[in-house]
């Protein structure tokens, strides 16, 4: 006769891992559909950062929630995300007048550029912590400051997605799940950055 007891599944750490490996490409393609209204991808960065903590940690998680944090997420995201593609903008202005000749035109480029990838770095890590009710504003000042004063992290974030983007110019179909990628790049960095 059977025992009627189920025992619980333990999952084997093989299995664990591989399991947030795809909720990290689920997660990519969560916040590749978000980011399609082009201001809202801090916001959808944020909810998919929020929904990988919570696989992570055990806490459950899905698409319902993911949408939830996304909507809260997006109430001061779209602004940060506007202000991040005028950023770009004036990018490319600077990497015009580099073109352009114009004098100290290389210095001004590369000053611009560190600029312009240290308040990516920033932005990452101020999606990475989010949570409803944080302003988006406390959020960034926080994470620049985590930017400089952490530099191995941020290099960290900016290798996981430089090689994540890599990937995608190699490899097309890849692009869709990038984001969870780096997403989870940057939750690591800021896990790593707290234990610490």
């Amino acid at each position: 006769m059977a025992d009627a007891r189920v025992k619980p599944q333990r999952r084997s750490g093989y299995g664990e891992r591989f399991g947030l490996f795809a909720e990290c490409l689920l997660t990519g393609m969560w916040i590749t559909v978000a980011s399609l209204g082009v201001v809202t991808a801090p916001a959808a960065f944020a909810a998919g950062a929020r929904h990988l903590r919570r696989r992570a940690t055990h806490h459950g998680g899905g698409l319902r929630e993911f949408v939830t944090d996304f909507r809260a997420a997006l109430r001061g995201g779209w602004l940060v995300g506007l202000a991040g593609w005028g950023l770009v903008a004036l990018a490319r202005v600077d990497v015009l007048a580099v073109r352009a000749g114009l004098p100290g035109g290389p210095l001004v480029g590369a000053v611009g550029l560190f600029a312009l990838l240290g308040l990516a770095v920033a932005g990452l890590r101020a999606a990475a912590v989010w949570t409803p009710g944080t302003s988006w504003r406390a959020l960034l000042a926080d994470a620049g400051r985590r930017t400089f004063r952490d530099p191995a992290g941020s290099f960290l974030l900016v290798g996981g997605a430089v090689l994540t983007g890599g990937s995608a110019l190699l490899i097309a179909p890849l692009a869709v799940f990038v984001p969870g990628a780096v997403a989870a790049a940057a939750v690591a960095v800021e896990e790593r950055h707290r234990r610490r």
